[in-house]
């Protein structure tokens, strides 16, 4: 009776495990169509050369959003940055988004969220356990279209720009206050491992499997760092 219960336990374990598994490849899965979906549509994208220009790329599908004036906002996403000699793109760390806002929309939605890391700084950030958008890091709201200016001294000077997708429309993302923060639980699920995203982003780690989808549309669109 006992062997049977514990038996029971190990293979309901299990099935969650797998189920999380499941989750993580699922997300990456998307962050990787989205990322292609918004580089993919004519005249609304993110700059080229913003996107030449970025030490990191995190991507967050379906952010969720549930505001009456005052609001909240809570995603889970992967970041990647650039491979050793500026060349192609390292393994991806897991990120989770989360905090207050004011102003949003009225009523629930799903956003798709794409930040770019413009420079040392702001990679710095991301080598931290979790900071602030706005507060710890700056951030400013990305311009849209594929050859939008990016000269402006905003654009220039920002440690971080984001854009959102809600209901097909593209457009910058003010993220002000909110925290970027590493998810330990979904890289432990995809390098079978528990490992902080300062690890994944710093050393040479091996990509799993799952990641060659998502590490291979960010090659498509941005190969090399100008």
């Amino acid at each position: 009776m006992r062997v049977a219960s514990f038996a029971t336990i190990l293979l309901a374990g299990a099935g969650l495990l797998a189920a999380k598994d499941s989750a993580d490849v699922q997300r990456l899965t998307r962050a990787a169509e989205v990322f292609s979906e918004v580089m993919d549509t004519p005249d609304k994208g993110i700059p080229q050369g913003l996107l030449d220009k970025a030490h990191c790329v995190a991507v967050i599908p379906g952010m969720k959003k549930a505001a009456f004036i005052f609001g909240a906002k809570y995603g889970r996403g992967f970041v990647s940055c650039r491979a050793s000699g500026r060349v192609g793109w390292g393994a991806p760390a897991a990120v989770r988004i989360e905090g207050g806002s004011f102003g949003l929309q009225i009523g629930g939605a799903e956003t798709d969220v794409i930040l770019l890391i413009m420079n040392e700084r702001g990679v710095q950030r991301l080598l931290s356990s979790k900071f602030t958008l706005g507060g710890d890091a700056s951030v400013a709201v990305g311009p849209v279209g594929r050859e939008a200016t990016a000269q402006t001294d905003a654009y220039m000077t920002a440690e971080i720009l984001s854009w959102s997708r809600s209901r097909g429309v593209f457009a910058g993302l003010s993220l002000s206050g909110a925290t970027l923060r590493q998810d330990l639980g979904s890289n432990r699920a995809l390098y079978g491992r528990t490992l902080e995203n300062r690890e994944i982003l710093q050393k040479d780690i091996k990509p799993p499997a799952a990641a060659s989808g998502f590490l291979s549309t960010l090659n498509k669109y941005s190969s090399r760092k100008s």
